[in-house]
């Protein structure tokens, strides 16, 4: 069975986020850093080279392969963010509503700069995806 590819490891996120070209993006990237830590209760790590999680769990898919991964976080892409809602979105229609523009993968929400989006609204939307995971998936 193949192993899974990103992996959480001991890369900094400081430095990570710091060699990051955009000087916005960088900014952001910190804005980003600081919710996610109010809002998991946990610290960043690195996933593989460009993803910054936070917490983890172990799923396990019915074929009996199993994994870890992180319950939230977000990478800064080229001209965009990406960030991850491991609930998915489902349960989140009247906070996408008002949440500004985006476009969402089945996991992933897509915002090219904090300006596009409310900020009160990408923190429910946080926060019920953390909440949801810990339901889904206690400690």
């Amino acid at each position: 069975m193949a192993e899974a590819k990103t992996k959480e490891n001991d890369a900094s996120v400081e430095d990570f986020i710091n060699s990051l070209e955009n000087e916005k993006q960088r900014e952001q990237s910190f804005e980003l850093l600081d919710l996610f830590k109010k809002i998991s209760g946990s610290e960043a790590r690195m996933w593989g080279d460009s993803i910054i999680g936070f917490g983890h769990y172990t799923y396990k898919y019915a074929s009996g392969r199993e994994g870890d991964w992180m319950r939230g976080g977000f990478s800064p892409r080229k001209g965009k963010f990406s960030i991850y809602i491991m609930t998915g979105f489902d349960n989140y229609g009247e906070i996408l509503k008002g949440l500004g523009k985006f476009k969402t993968g089945k996991s992933c929400l897509y915002i090219n700069k904090l300006e596009d989006i409310h900020r009160d609204k990408l923190e429910e939307l946080v926060k019920g995806s953390f909440l949801g995971m810990a339901e889904k998936y206690p400690e």
